[in-house]
């Protein structure tokens, strides 16, 4: 994989760390549906980091990947490592913006940039992207995710609610760029991370099936507004 290609999404996840409460004056859930109660967005703000704010934050930002990653200590410093050289690569793109959500320390992120038609991103994306998407980009509607860090609830309940942390990450990543739809290459194997997206509302591009899967290592997901 070339460092002018973005990578697969990281999608991890926190392990017995339990969301916050994010609404007040929702109604509460009935016993026999807990999990379709009060949106847990009280106290769980999001907001994008400046350039200037990420680097003052790489610390923060690296103890939350390598915490997410698994592994013992050798895994978390090697991950973390990975981690924030990628994350350097991204930054110093054209548009790169990284959303953090947090209560008194930092609970999630997300991160992407938009694109062009043309330019050292395609790298990797070749023969993936239906002529529909390539116009997008052309036109300047298309954004690529390239990470999205949150707790585990979020991954395993709510995943349809638009205040499911994941989805208002994404959501916010697109509507802050005009985008109409976002793209994100995800490893072939890493069923796990395909499942979490498609929990999110990504669906594999026009075509895809099991059976018409395009071969190679990646697959392409898409996330329209």
């Amino acid at each position: 994989m070339t460092v002018n290609m973005p990578v697969p999404p990281t999608i991890t996840e926190f392990l017995g760390r339990p969301d916050d409460p994010d609404r007040r004056g929702t109604r509460k859930p009935g016993p026999s549906s807990p999990e379709r109660g009060s949106s847990p967005r009280e106290g769980q703000r999001v907001r994008p980091l400046t350039r200037r704010q990420i680097e003052d934050h790489l610390q923060e930002l690296g103890d939350l990947y390598a915490e997410t990653s698994g592994g013992g200590p050798w895994a978390w410093n090697q991950a973390r490592g990975a981690f924030l050289r990628r994350l350097a690569a991204d930054v110093r793109r054209p548009g790169f913006e990284l959303l953090i959500a947090e209560t008194t320390a930092l609970t999630g992120c997300a991160y992407g940039f938009p694109v062009r038609g043309d330019g050292p991103w395609w790298e990797g994306f070749d023969g993936y992207l239906p002529g529909r998407l390539l116009r997008l980009a052309a036109a300047g509607r298309l954004f690529v995710i390239s990470g999205i860090h949150v707790p585990s609830r979020v991954r395993r309940q709510n995943q349809d609610r638009a205040w499911n942390l994941a989805r208002r990450l994404q959501k916010r990543l697109l509507t802050d760029h005009g985008a109409a739809v976002a793209v994100t290459l995800v490893n072939s194997s890493d069923h796990r991370t395909v499942e979490a997206l498609r929990s999110w509302g990504w669906r594999y591009v026009e075509g895809d099936t099991p059976r018409t899967a395009p071969l190679g290592p990646f697959r392409v997901l898409v996330l329209e507004t």
